[in-house]
């Protein structure tokens, strides 16, 4: 015993620190468990984890082994999340301003907008593409009039919609416009448009957003218009919102949810998706746009999260090679085996192509996906008609549904700028299938009264390239089947596609044009038609540009230099510039 002191004191001192050393270790494991196990501990993360803590070792698109992602969830966390710069709607996060934009340019290979901006020889190709111009011109102004600001135009009513896609993020048709306008030479309402972006487009906000549609509208929008003009401003922009679907991603296996809240980070699955699951279409339309945010802000964060991806799905078993639509983020699987080239499905394949494409060639693992995929693909879907028509049907567990979607309709353009590029005595058999395809969509448009497609059409029971359901026969304003005809033209220079091309302008003028503006129909097959009060964003961003693109020279926006994404908005080849001082050589 001490002097002065008992031993009795000395043992409630010794039990008063071990009562204090249990209580902080218990702290203390509560704490780190918080920040590393719980799903959506982002003040947490930004509390512990250094802001200087270096990044995970990031590998490029071409294809070399990344690690694991199912390694360290708490490493995959900390680099969404825990080094993320303080930012606003002005000020750009993990941007990194040593991307040269001079130095870009002159890795194309051609000027972006052709010697004069892509004006053709022949007059009445000049004349029609003019017509196009005066569409979107008018599309504009009146959206302009009773809508600025807002998601989209209600034509009838004369007033803006917001919707509830995009998280509170407002000006969906100002963004997906950008490059349209600028494009088309409209540098007037180009002007006002990119004004608003600078000054209006709040990033900050607090709602719920679909993932796929603000990565493909907004994200898209803003790269494409960053690239084709050199404007910091869109950068920064982009940057910012890209940042903020990083969250998304945070779930066991890396497969982003569908839905995000931008302002907490929070995600979840769509309520209607089965099982909780992830959609095909959503989680594979990414690459292109993510790709690009690496290359803007020399981070690979981005490109490691698509690449997990792609990871995930080659390792997975695939049914007859077939790519179900339905993926659960939790456990990794297929939730129903439900294939479809349209809706749910259809960008998943196109982004494998353009991917490939985007890469200069060089991702070696997109190229093999994608033709893996397709010769599934025409092993189990796609079907020959009675009368000689050739279309994608739908896979339901083993039992076809004979059935082709307006948004299946993009295949025909997929198919035909991949042609190319797959075995070399399959080039000719690739045409054929992108031409016949084609051909069955626009054969889905001059079946009806309208001379518009329905939103699906059905193969059985009599009919072909038919609505035969009264919930089908809607159109709004889509582009896919233009979308094709363009692609179809600039690699066979076929005539007939300009034609057919032109019988959708003359059609949407005919049944869509109202007063002030563009809008749907509820039924194509109807004499008196029923208009939706609708003037959708990517009519702005597709239909009119593919449009454009179609009775332009080949030279605008050279396929050589630019891959759309699946809302058009064009993004540049990601090119070495001595690989293509070489090129340009040859």
């Amino acid at each position: 015993p001490l002097p002065g002191v008992s031993a009795s004191g000395m043992g409630l001192r010794l039990s008063q620190k071990f009562v204090f050393l249990l209580f902080l270790s218990g702290l203390v494991t509560l704490c780190f468990g918080a920040l590393f196990f719980l799903p959506d501990s982002v003040r947490l993360k930004r509390i512990f984890l250094s802001k200087t803590e270096s990044q995970p070792v990031t590998k490029d698109a071409g294809g070399e082994a990344l690690e694991d992602m199912m390694l360290s969830r708490s490493k995959t966390e900390s680099a969404s999340k825990g080094e993320k710069v303080t930012s606003s709607s002005n000020q750009g996060a993990n941007t990194d301003t040593s991307f040269d934009y001079n130095k870009f340019k002159k890795c194309l290979l051609k000027p972006p907008l052709g010697i004069e901006h892509g004006k053709p020889s022949d007059p009445q190709t000049l004349q029609r593409r003019e017509k196009v111009k005066e569409m979107m011109k008018f599309a504009w102004d009146n959206y302009k009039s009773f809508a600025w600001g807002k998601n989209e135009l209600r034509p009838l009513t004369r007033n803006g919609h917001i919707g509830n896609m995009f998280g509170g993020l407002r000006g969906a048709s100002i963004v997906d416009s950008l490059d349209t306008l600028y494009i088309m030479g409209l540098m007037d309402e180009y002007n006002d448009a990119k004004e608003w972006v600078e000054t209006s487009l709040d990033l900050n906000s607090n709602g719920e957003a679909s993932l796929f549609e603000v990565n493909i509208r907004y994200v898209g929008g803003l790269l494409s218009a960053y690239y084709l003009t050199g404007e910091e401003m869109f950068k920064r922009k982009v940057m910012v919102l890209g940042e903020k679907l990083l969250p998304a991603f945070n779930t066991p296996t890396g497969i982003p949810r569908g839905v995000i809240n931008l302002g907490s980070g929070t995600s979840w699955s769509w309520g209607w998706a089965s099982a909780g699951s992830s959609i095909l279409a959503e989680f594979g339309t990414l690459h292109l746009e993510f790709v690009h945010l690496s290359e803007l802000s020399n981070n690979g964060i981005y490109t490691e999260k698509v690449m997990n991806i792609r990871k995930l799905l080659n390792k997975i078993e695939k049914p007859h090679g077939l790519y179900p639509n339905f993926l659960s983020p939790v456990s990794g699987n297929w939730v129903q085996h439900h294939v479809s080239i349209g809706g749910l499905g259809d960008s998943f394949y196109e982004y494998l192509i353009k991917s490939y494409l985007m890469s200069d060639k060089t991702d070696e693992e997109a190229k093999k996906m994608y033709y893996s995929a397709l010769e599934a693909i025409e092993a189990n879907l796609v079907q020959k008609s009675p009368g000689g028509l050739t279309y994608m049907a739908e896979w339901r567990g083993g039992i076809l549904d004979h059935k082709m979607g307006h948004l299946a309709c993009f295949s025909g353009g997929m198919v035909v700028i991949g042609a190319d590029d797959g075995a070399p005595e399959k080039r000719q058999h690739y045409l054929d299938l992108a031409a016949e395809i084609t051909h069955t969509c626009h054969e889905s448009y001059s079946r009806s009264a309208t001379k518009l497609g329905p939103e699906a059409f059905r193969f059985d029971g009599g009919a072909e390239a038919t609505a035969t359901r009264l919930s089908d026969r809607y159109y709004i304003l889509r582009p896919e089947v233009i979308e094709s005809y363009m692609y179809m033209w600039r690699l066979t220079h076929d005539p007939k596609y300009r034609e057919w091309g032109w019988e959708a302008v003359e059609a949407l003028e005919q049944h869509c044009r109202v007063e002030a503006g563009f809008s749907g129909i509820r039924d194509v097959y109807a004499q008196t038609v029923s208009h939706d009060n609708m003037q959708q964003s990517f009519f702005l961003s597709e239909t009119l540009k593919y449009l454009y693109l179609l009775f332009s020279d080949d030279d605008l926006l050279p396929l050589e230099d630019w891959v759309f994404n699946t809302e058009a908005h064009p993004l540049p080849v990601v090119r070495k510039l001595r690989v293509s001082l070489q090129k340009q050589v040859k």
